[in-house]
């Protein structure tokens, strides 16, 4: 019966999330395909950034492992060459104590952490290595 102004259009439309065209009356369905068309379009290019990302993330992960199991056999290796030299060492002297103690510290707990952490890390790299 009556049209409503131009301030009471645009809440009707904001209420009912609604271009303001077609509460005129307005036929909008061309632009409307060709909208879901776009969006379509825009989600599966995010769709691909996605799973590129996630493909990035995995391949670094995956190396971070394979670097943690070089630097645990290294380690290892070098305790092994090393044969717990500080056991030699002269206690009497602070300084060569304190440094014993730690570097006992270190090993002993290197070696009862380390397998453990090698074996994750092994099964991390199992996880994260590309399928075919």
């Amino acid at each position: 019966m009556s049209v409503p102004d131009a301030d009471m259009l645009i809440s009707i439309s904001e209420v009912f999330e609604t271009p303001v065209s077609i509460l005129l009356g307005e036929s909008v369905d061309e632009t409307r395909v060709d909208d879901l068309k776009v969006i379509s379009e825009k989600l599966e290019v995010i769709n691909l950034q996605l799973a590129h990302r996630k493909a990035t993330i995995q391949k670094v992960i995956h190396w971070l492992f394979i670097s943690l199991c070089v630097v645990i056999v290294f380690i290892f290796s070098i305790l092994i060459t090393l044969n717990s030299p500080y056991l030699g060492w002269d206690y009497n002297n602070p300084e060569t104590s304190v440094a014993g103690v730690i570097f006992h510290a270190f090993e002993w707990l290197f070696v009862r952490i380390a397998p453990l952490a090698l074996f994750g890390a092994i099964l991390g790299i199992s996880m994260t290595r590309k399928k075919v």
